[in-house]
């Protein structure tokens, strides 16, 4: 089960009591005070895992509670600190405050971390009130409570690659061919009912590319009809969109209708995707209609980089491929690039 949406309540631990006690050693019978602070409670701490990919977690256990501080002892002794629970996130999970609606944060590198509700504070033991005219406090602190609130965790995936398409167009098997994910495919439409993030792995190099696979559109999707915009936004953070078209025209449909449909329901969506570098793959190749309908495709659409291909017999399989890594490539440096031309202009 993939769940890329759920809801969580976090409380973070109490502090610990602090601690009344007095020194009572040998000749020295009415010792000042010596009581220990209490702990500080454990925190809920977030923690994106590059090797998550679900919120699944979550949804089956959706309190999070940090532990409480341990209590102050006597010798000045200060109790221990809490344990933290932590939330092993997913990287592209972003979190909202439920009341508000308002974001928390986002969770995008591997190792990052974030206090979500903060442990509170131990409690003063009667050390810390001794004072000129109070010799022999007696007074101790209760330890503050734990923040606490509830949360909604989205996932958007963090790809180098999105792949969309209209149902049978060949998603799933392209995605079985060049990756190590291994979605249903079968001979109907929606076989993918959700996201499959798939590693593209290049052998003779030993590099890697990361791919989307969000389930098929229909018209109407940004208006979520079919499976709808939910899964939509697992492309947006995508460098490289791949629109994969049936080139066969399956059930009398026309590619280049296709493809304009595609890129309205995109645009509808989100128009910044439409900003996006993309490639299209001109999938069944191997059927006889594909080759007169590959050649309308160009005519109507000239400009249009697309590899053709056929998952069946993984003609220009291979080509996709370095297509894919070498466009990634170039994207990745100019990602590294910009943030210098930036500073240079501001100067």
């Amino acid at each position: 089960m993939f769940i890329d949406e759920t809801k969580i309540k976090a409380l973070a631990g109490d502090g610990g009591r602090g601690c009344s006690s007095f020194r009572r050693e040998k000749y020295e019978p009415w010792g000042g005070p010596n009581g220990g602070d209490g702990g500080k409670g454990g925190d809920v701490v977030l923690r994106g895992e590059d090797d998550q990919n679900n919120l699944i977690d979550f949804k089956y256990k959706p309190h999070w509670t940090g532990e409480r501080g341990g209590h102050g002892t006597g010798k000045d002794c200060n109790g221990r600190e809490g344990r933290p629970a932590v939330l092993r996130v997913p990287l592209g999970t972003i979190v909202y405050r439920l009341d508000t609606g308002e974001v928390v944060t986002e969770i995008l590198h591997d190792g990052q971390e974030f206090v979500l509700c903060k442990g509170g504070k131990g409690g003063f033991g009667n050390t810390r009130f001794k004072s000129s005219i109070n010799r022999a406090p007696r007074n101790t602190g209760s330890g503050e409570a734990g923040e606490q609130g509830e949360y909604k965790l989205e996932l958007k995936s963090i790809a180098d690659i999105g792949l969309v398409g209209f149902p049978n167009a060949g998603k799933s098997s392209l995605t079985n061919l060049i990756t190590n994910a291994r979605p249903k495919t079968a001979p109907y439409p929606f076989t993918t009912l959700h996201p499959q993030i798939g590693i593209i792995d290049y052998l003779d190099t030993y590099e890697r590319l990361i791919l989307a696979d969000v389930p098929g559109l229909i018209a109407g999707a940004s208006e979520d009809k079919g499976l709808g915009h939910r899964f939509l936004r697992h492309i947006e953070r995508c460098a490289l969109l791949l629109i994969i078209v049936d080139m066969a025209g399956t059930d009398g449909r026309d590619p280049r209708d296709d493809y304009k449909q595609l890129l309205s329901e995109l645009k509808l969506y989100d128009p910044a995707l439409l900003k996006k570098p993309r490639l299209v793959a001109a999938n069944k190749m191997d059927e006889e209609i594909s080759i007169p309908n590959l050649k309308k495709f160009k005519n109507r659409y000239k400009t249009v980089e697309l590899v053709p291909i056929s998952c069946l017999t993984e003609e220009g399989i291979p080509r996709l491929k370095k297509e894919l890594l070498k466009r990634v490539k170039l994207l990745r440096r100019e990602q590294k690039k910009s943030p210098k031309v930036k500073k240079a202009s501001s100067e």
